[in-house]
């Protein structure tokens, strides 16, 4: 089993929900951090987990961010199972930006 330690990045062009991180197929994956950056004025961030076995989407936080601001929107670790996303929304796309930090455990011993 191979351990990779990955950031995926936020930098929304739409108000919709956008995948961050798809973990793979062969893997599980830990999100250690959700670090947001608000630049200016006030947004809402919903982050969701679409849970691929169940294909049910749960929201796992939501904020209320006031700028300029940076803040971690993960109380905590969050798992995911394979091929299960991260998706990330906000109601503004301006001065918006979110970094993830992953540590991914791959069966293999390649970085797929």
């Amino acid at each position: 089993m191979a351990n990779f330690y990955k950031n995926a990045f936020y930098d929304p062009n739409t108000t919709a929900a956008v995948t961050v991180y798809s973990c793979p197929s062969n893997s599980r994956a830990i999100i250690q951090n959700i670090q947001v950056t608000n630049e200016t004025g006030s947004k809402v961030l919903k982050a969701s987990i679409t849970d691929s076995s169940a294909a049910t989407t749960y929201q796992i936080a939501y904020a209320n961010i006031s700028g300029p601001t940076i803040c971690n929107i993960a109380n905590g670790p969050i798992i995911l199972e394979e091929s299960d996303t991260l998706n990330i929304a906000s109601s503004n796309v301006s001065y918006i930006s979110a970094v993830v930090s992953i540590l991914e455990m791959n069966r293999s011993d390649q970085n797929g």
